[in-house]
């Protein structure tokens, strides 16, 4: 007797909700916890964490086009890897040994992501675990919801709608505890706990669902002969091809939607996040989209849907349809409230609520009806690829912005001096024999610059003068950076001047246009103006063109400063600011803080103390670097996007006209 032939293989006829159904929901529960959990503080750790961990190396620091393009590679592959493991179990050993099978591989990923910096080099650690993740957490997303509509058959098949609705709920009941406990637990207890408790749920969920064995219905895998069979018979290639077209409309809604974890999250950063009595952290702001779906589940099937109704027939493609341009709203909305950003201000996170609000709404139109209306219209062998090709639009959507914003990415012209340092580190600190030796081979000039640093100079890549550097930056003796310095430091610095004269008249930095007329007159070696960018309003540039003289290229020489003094304003706000939602629960310090610390005692040990460091904070913080930055950002960002849907929600209209629908259930057991 086979395993498969001790438990059920076919729903019973039946008006009641299936057995296996709490189970399953208890088991999202907890696994959603783990994933967005983990999900929605990835893009702040890389940003402020990683490089802080213990063993890090200094080409570890990211921008943040980078870690946008990270975290959505990520979410593209835990989206792609769903095909497999609907393969696996469609025809090999069926949905729950695949489901369990790859539970216990999420549940090893979640452990090298909490073990991060104890041993080795954090960034290897942490690609290592969001690959098993990613095959883990994908391998199952098919299985889990084509499990739940194998649990029915025709006799209580109209409950699928209400049971789907039970499991987004409890996905995103999980979601929504997780996104506010594990930013906390981020800010003052550090990585090991943040990411450590998510693993914690993820074995709860592999238990639970494991106890359900023995009341859910285990469809038999199909075999090779009759996957094929069905999958290129006509039918299966009509369905495919049917979906398929769908699909690719949907993806470019996911490729907007999963931005609530990466560029929304970094936008929030620059609002005022005082909202409810709480100061929020910026992460725990997605929470917002949970909340708003237990509450939009049951307003919009009770009462939007019905209404709408009222008007005209809503079939699952309309409401696809009409989610698709509210989506539009969701990103006009925060393009909007960056281009008060970029001006300067500081905007309510109010903005963000409201336009949380309109994704959330988009969601429960596109991804709930998707959802329910890929299981209907899969033949019945093809339940788990068909629900991989829908969650291969996820994929495709977040593969798209990874795109996105690897192309925006402007190359770092320090970046051979880097890793030129990095290659000659061993044992903590910089192998001076080694450097000079690989500076000889890579066409760079490296020298003592006194007994504990290093000097490297940058070759003109265009040169145009008879300098034959255009930069010379110093380092540690432990590879840190202390300074870069180039011909046109005087000048911009003169420039900045001119904008502390701004504030000290008005309170206020100047916006795009002002700062541009304030330096503007002032030109570099090469004859070009400097370029003035205000970023938000603690944060702005000031650069040099270089010799090609294009702004956002890799010989851009930039004087980033960072506001540290606060207006009258900003001192009674943060006076009047709100807690966290545990005060009394965390340490005095953020980890952050305590970490810094720690590694500057560390470096003090070890004679690294450098040339840098202030015993006070400047009121203007100024920072040189060459090349960097985004092509796109600000406004235009969001803007680009919100476009792109616009597009796309116009010509899907015609798709939906054209669609005919067909539907296949589950058959029931005969009595």
């Amino acid at each position: 007797m086979t395993a498969t032939a001790q438990y059920r293989t076919a729903p019973e006829p039946t008006t009641k909700i299936p057995g296996g159904i709490p189970y399953i929901i208890g088991n999202e529960a907890a696994e959603r916890f783990s994933y967005y959990g983990m999900k929605g503080i990835l893009i702040i750790f890389m940003l402020q964490y990683l490089r802080l961990m213990q063993g890090s190396r200094i080409s570890d620091a990211m921008s943040n086009a980078e870690a946008t393009f990270y975290v959505h590679l990520f979410a593209s592959a835990v989206y792609f890897f769903p095909i497999f493991g609907a393969l696996l179990s469609d025809i090999l050993i069926g949905k729950y040994r695949t489901i369990l099978t790859l539970s216990v591989v999420y549940c090893l990923g979640h452990a090298a992501l909490a073990v991060m910096g104890y041993q080795g080099v954090p960034m290897y650690w942490m690609l290592a675990g969001l690959v098993l993740i990613a095959v883990g957490s994908g391998g199952i997303k098919p299985c889990v919801s084509a499990h739940v509509g194998d649990q029915f058959g025709k006799t209580n098949s109209h409950l699928l709608t209400k049971v789907f609705g039970w499991f987004y709920f409890s996905i995103n009941m999980g979601a929504f505890i997780s996104t506010l406990l594990t930013p906390w637990l981020l800010e003052w207890y550090g990585p090991h706990w943040a990411f450590g408790i998510p693993g914690v749920l993820m074995a709860i969920a592999t238990v639970v669902f494991w106890m359900g064995r023995k009341v859910f219905i285990h469809v038999p895998p199909g075999g090779w002969r009759a996957f094929f069979g069905e999958t290129f018979s006509r039918e299966g290639i009509s369905a495919l091809g049917k979906l398929g077209i769908i699909y690719l409309f949907v993806a470019v809604f996911w490729a907007l939607f999963d931005q609530m974890g990466s560029s929304w999250v970094l936008q929030a950063e620059d609002m005022d996040r005082r909202w409810l009595g709480i100061t929020w952290l910026s992460s725990q702001i997605q929470a917002v989209n949970p909340i708003l779906i237990l509450v939009f589940i049951p307003l919009f099937q009770f009462i939007v849907y019905p209404a709408i109704n009222k008007v005209f027939p809503l079939t699952p493609m309309r409401k696809i349809s009409i989610g698709l341009f509210v989506m539009v709203g969701a990103f006009a909305t925060v393009a909007l409230a960056q281009e008060l950003i970029d001006s300067g201000g500081r905007p309510s996170i109010g903005w963000q609520v409201g336009a949380y609000a309109l994704l959330t709404a988009a969601e429960v139109m596109v991804s709930i009806t998707c959802l329910e209306f890929s299981y209907t219209q899969a033949p019945r062998k093809m339940k788990s690829v068909i629900m991989a090709l829908f969650l291969m639009s996820v994929s495709l959507g977040n593969l798209f912005t990874a795109a996105v914003n690897n192309y925006i990415i402007v190359p770092e012209g320090m970046a051979p001096a880097t890793r030129l340092v990095q290659s000659a580190i061993q044992d903590k600190s910089v192998d001076a024999e080694r450097l000079f030796q690989n500076a000889k081979q890579s066409g760079l000039s490296a020298k003592a610059h006194n007994e504990d640093n290093f000097i490297i100079e940058l070759p003109n890549r265009q040169p145009t003068t008879d300098r034959a550097f255009i930069a010379a930056i110093i380092y540690r003796s432990n590879g840190e950076l202390i300074e870069v310095r180039t011909p046109e430091n005087s000048r911009l610095k003169a420039a900045l001047e001119k904008i502390k004269e701004y504030w000290a008249e008005h309170s206020a930095l100047p916006t795009d246009a002002a700062g541009g007329g304030l330096v503007g007159a002032a030109r570099d070696q090469w004859g070009n103006s400097l370029h003035y960018d205000l970023k938000n309003n603690k944060r702005f540039l000031i650069s040099s063109l270089g010799p090609d003289g294009a702004l956002y290229t890799i010989d851009d020489i930039h004087l980033t400063v960072t506001r540290n003094i606060q207006t009258k304003e900003e001192e009674k706000i943060a006076e009047s600011s709100g807690g966290d939602l545990l005060a009394a629960l965390h340490p005095e310090e953020p980890w952050l803080e305590r970490r810094r610390a720690e590694k500057g005692a560390l470096d003090k040990q070890e004679g690294n103390q450098g040339t840098t460091e202030k015993a006070v904070v400047e009121n203007f913080a100024t920072g040189v670097s060459i090349g960097g930055g985004e092509k796109l950002s600000g406004a235009a960002y969001f803007w680009f996007f919100a476009k792109l849907m616009l597009v796309t929600a116009c010509l899907f209209v015609i798709v939906a006209w054209l669609y005919k629908p067909r539907e296949y259930l589950q058959q029931e057991a005969t009595a």
